[in-house]
């Protein structure tokens, strides 16, 4: 039997990278997916995807810095296959790599907007339908920037430590109803979120050679290596796994404090 066979639930940010990666090894393992994304197009590619290797999914467009879309996005999931059983709050935005005292306030702003406000408004509004149908399972994408100091990257740094705290307040509020809240702590993965990363530091000697020095098994991770790991921290196997953050890093942070 396929790990998530008869379940139903969402991704966002799942018109590229981790995200899309996930949405499809979801689809994979049996279940019925929708697909969130700001961009319709990568959105639908997801989807057409899926459909094509025999799964089902749909697509739906949300900004998650917008409780409203959210709340419709989670609402539409419900109303489309009965249930939300599983979630991966996936969606963000990196902002720029400039040192603390060189960051406008304008990026801090949309920065923890989307990831840390738009965790949260995911995260209020899946717990709250979950409980309507005895449980379920989220997956808040993380970094290793939410456990360790990252230089010139504050905003960023600062709201995936938040996601970590609040995946971990939110496995202890709702263990009890049948709800499993765990984080996901991706290494240098082959996304387009790194791959902006590699491009705003492209005049920083040698980034992309000291990147892949930090990393013990010498090579950066792929999307699917992520998406494999939230499905199956969402699936029975991780039935008593909650409040976790698993970093995906190829050991990274083996060596970290």
């Amino acid at each position: 039997m396929k790990l998530m066979e008869g379940k139903a639930g969402l991704v966002t940010g799942a018109g590229s990278g981790i995200g899309q990666a996930t949405a499809i090894a979801f689809a994979r393992e049996g279940a019925k997916v929708i697909v969130s994304d700001i961009n319709e197009e990568n959105g639908n590619e997801t989807v057409k995807l899926i459909k094509e290797a025999g799964g089902k999914a749909e697509f739906f467009k949300c900004d998650i810095s917008d409780e409203e879309q959210v709340k419709a996005l989670v609402y539409t999931t419900v109303s489309t296959y009965g249930k939300l059983d599983f979630a991966h709050n996936n969606a963000g935005y990196n902002g720029k790599f400039v040192p603390l005292g060189e960051i406008e306030s304008s990026t801090w702003d949309q920065v923890m907007k989307i990831n840390l406000y738009g965790t949260f408004y995911c995260m209020k509004h899946e717990i709250n339908a979950m409980l309507q149908t005895g449980g379920g399972a989220i997956v808040n994408t993380a970094s290793g920037a939410g456990v360790i100091g990252v230089a010139n990257n504050g905003p960023y740094n600062a709201v995936k430590f938040g996601i970590v705290g609040l995946t971990r307040n939110a496995a202890m509020d709702y263990g009890t109803k049948g709800i499993r809240v765990n984080a996901l702590a991706p290494g240098a993965t082959m996304s387009p979120m790194m791959k902006n990363a590699f491009e705003q530091n492209s005049g920083t000697t040698e980034f992309e050679e000291n990147v892949l020095a930090g990393i013990p098994m010498g090579k950066l991770a792929e999307p699917e290596d992520q998406g494999n790991a939230v499905v199956w921290l969402c699936s029975e196997q991780a039935r008593m796994i909650t409040g976790i953050t698993l970093p995906v890093d190829g050991g990274y942070l083996a060596g970290k404090k």
